[in-house]
């Protein structure tokens, strides 16, 4: 059975807010952290890092 990885990232988000209950001001910096982190210079220096 195929995934998609949107679906799978959705549903291990939903499943961590539910069950870790992080306060909200938490996850909204952790998204928007790693969008603006993701669209800088650094980006290239992550991705070669987490691979």
């Amino acid at each position: 059975m195929d995934v998609p990885l949107w679906l799978a990232v959705i549903v291990v988000g939903y499943l961590g807010i539910k069950l870790t209950r992080p306060p909200m001001w938490l996850v909204v910096l952790l998204l928007l952290g790693g969008y603006l982190v993701a669209g800088s210079f650094l980006a290239p220096a992550l991705g070669t890092v987490l691979k």
